[in-house]
């Protein structure tokens, strides 16, 4: 059976049958911040997301779930999809007003909530399963930066960086995962950055989150290899995007020049139809990568000069 061939129905995953839950009251709050310097985190003990607004008919169309889809790749991610083929789109992101006018455009479902914590991961796997039975494609898009020394980066920022960049692509595909594998179909892309591939000074850890998404990318393909589930990751460098003006502070290096977001999401869907393991965006950045590991010390002279 092919990645896209599925049988309509319910498949709750790892997650128990959800308990009904009243109806999400209206309003709510702002936009929340996506930047990795004055990110507001919700008091604990607080309420999880709202269930979404509505639920997808079941049909065949395969399900695609989109993170950090309020703005930038993943807004573009939408896009792209809505344009190129049938495909059940639920989007997630922290601005629910801009989120909003993406599902609106993309005719897909808004499912607004923050993934820095596990409760935030855990209930968008439910919602997503909630709206449409089950998800064939998750495309882990969310992210945040942070630039600036690491001795003088605050705690609760890295910890964010990491939460977000990191932990929470995790816990979705770990959420998500078993469901593919029983079906024998799926794919997880990753959105990872040139950033993970090659490290980037004054971005230390939102390099070492990056980085770890592409091992982790490596290691699960491994381990799913014969299971019909596909791993991809996609590694952009500079993207046209509000993603520098929330972190704080604005792209100033000569190279590599920002690519508009579009470029990074056709990438994405040309991974997933044709199941690409690896996608360099744009596609010369492939070289400082292999130039690292094949060449380091000619690698680190050249990225000197450029720094």
């Amino acid at each position: 059976m092919s990645e896209w061939e599925h049988e309509p129905g319910r498949d709750t995953g790892t997650l128990p049958e959800p308990a009904p839950r009243p109806p999400a009251p209206e309003g709510g709050p702002g936009p929340a911040p996506e930047s990795g310097r004055r990110a507001a985190r919700p008091a604990p003990g607080g309420s999880a997301a709202p269930a979404p607004e509505h639920s997808l008919p079941r049909t065949s169309a395969p399900v695609v779930l989109v993170t950090g889809a309020s703005s930038g790749i993943g807004a573009a991610v939408a896009r792209r999809m809505t344009a190129t083929g049938d495909r059940r789109l639920l989007l997630n992101g922290r601005d629910r007003k801009r989120l909003a006018g993406v599902a609106a455009a993309s005719g897909g479902t808004a499912l607004p909530g923050d993934l820095a914590t596990a409760e935030g991961c855990r209930a968008l796997a439910r919602q997503a399963l909630e709206a449409a039975g089950r998800v064939d494609v998750l495309v882990a898009n969310a992210g945040i930066g942070y630039e600036g020394p690491f001795e003088t980066m605050p705690p609760s920022v890295l910890d964010e960086v990491i939460a977000v960049n990191l932990t929470s692509p995790l816990r979705l595909v770990h959420a998500l995962l078993p469901a593919m594998v029983r079906r024998g179909s799926g794919h997880v892309v990753l959105v990872a950055s040139v950033a993970g591939a090659v490290g980037v000074g004054g971005e230390s850890v939102y390099s070492a989150a990056k980085g770890g998404l592409c091992v982790f990318a490596d290691s699960l393909r491994h381990e799913v290899r014969t299971s019909g589930v596909s791993v991809s990751v996609v590694l952009p460098g500079v993207v046209d995007t509000p993603f520098f003006e929330r972190r704080g502070a604005p792209y100033r290096r000569r190279v590599p020049r920002p690519v508009p977001a579009e470029r990074v999401a056709e990438a994405v869907c040309r991974a997933v139809e044709r199941r690409q393991r690896e996608v360099f965006v744009p596609r010369w950045l492939r070289i400082p990568a292999r130039l690292r590991g094949g060449a380091p010390a000619l690698y680190h002279r050249m990225a000197s000069r450029l720094a």
